[in-house]
């Protein structure tokens, strides 16, 4: 048994929903409404790393970004060290932040092009916690060397560096404060695979190093079986399944996830892998289904599915699925 699971819980989202409102015509008026995130409930332990993976556009970002409260959830509450950070007000949030960070997606648009190196990852330790410039050096110097970078690094801009090197930059920065959560928002989508694999065993050296939780997010499930203790399959805005790493690769159970398995590629030429096809395109979230979010591309959906939302239930494996075609024995 892994030893997170022995660990407190450190992040507990209950029920989290996030709307955004679409607006149109001359009064700008709200005409529809974007259910990014649909009640979603999840926990991560200390030192835990759980993976939450899905199609483009199915809230995985508006999610980590919530849980940091970069974005005010529509309702729900939102646990950190046992305490709702929903009623945190602007000091409070302010001191908070220093035990939750995000590595962002894009090091090349998340890196300020105007700064240096020394400016980008040493600007939190000035504004959380007023260091003198020597300081501050030392301190920014210490960082770089943790991710592989050298000290002439400190002062050139984001323009001389690879994505690679950028993304390390992100992931120092990140760790200034030494948190205890960090967002992992596809991290290494935008890299070479050669320099993902880099930055991947970077992120797991330092999460043994410091004791780091985290939510990593990306749609490569190579990626996240590799990074991963649980992982969350995500829809549409709702969890469809929740397992750990090695049970939802070995014996996943919704349809959806067993779909987005077949489609992963396997570096095993003798492996051969039965590829599944489902029909239809991802509804819209401004006006999904009703009842089951995939039950009109599921082969499996009958009535019940096109009326009633599943919730996530226990399963004999261990795992957690929201399918009533399982519950009912049908798969």
């Amino acid at each position: 048994m892994p030893d997170f699971q022995k660990q407190p819980i450190l992040l507990d989202a209950r029920n989290v929903v996030k709307y955004f409102p679409v607006r149109g015509g001359v009064f700008m008026k709200e005409v529809a409404t974007v259910k990014a995130v649909d009640d979603v409930s999840l926990s991560i332990r200390e030192g835990e790393t759980l993976g939450l993976v899905g199609e483009s556009g199915c809230g995985k970002t508006t999610f980590g970004r919530t849980i940091l409260r970069l974005e005010m959830p529509t309702s729900g509450e939102i646990y950190f060290e046992g305490e709702n950070i929903l009623a945190y007000d602007s000091e409070q949030m302010r001191a908070l932040r220093e035990k939750m960070q995000i590595i962002f997606q894009d090091p090349f648009s998340s890196l300020n092009p105007r700064k240096t190196v020394f400016h980008i990852v040493g600007y939190p330790l000035l504004i959380h916690g007023g260091m003198r410039k020597p300081e501050r050096q030392k301190r920014v110097l210490e960082l770089l060397q943790v991710v592989g970078l050298r000290q002439e690094h400190m002062r050139r801009y984001p323009h001389q560096f690879s994505g690679g090197q950028r993304q390390r930059i992100g992931v120092a920065r990140a760790l200034a404060l030494n948190p205890k959560l960090v967002v992992c928002d596809e991290p290494v989508s935008a890299l070479d695979v050669s320099i993902q694999a880099q930055v991947i065993n970077l992120l797991k050296d330092l999460q043994e190093k410091f004791g780091l939780t985290y939510l990593f997010i990306s749609h490569n499930l190579s990626v996240v079986e590799n990074v991963s203790d649980r992982v969350a399959v995500m829809y549409l805005g709702k969890i469809v399944e929740l397992a750990d790493s090695q049970t939802l690769y070995r014996t996943p159970l919704h349809p959806y996830t067993r779909v987005l398995l077949s489609a992963s590629p396997v570096p095993d030429p003798t492996l051969v892998r039965k590829r599944q096809i489902i029909r239809g395109d991802v509804p819209s979230p401004i006006n999904p289904p009703p009842g089951c979010r995939f039950h009109t591309r599921c082969p499996f959906a009958d009535s019940r599915c096109r009326a009633e939302i599943p919730q996530l239930m226990p399963h004999a494996s261990g795992s957690q699925v929201a399918c009533h075609a399982i519950e009912a024995g049908r798969i």
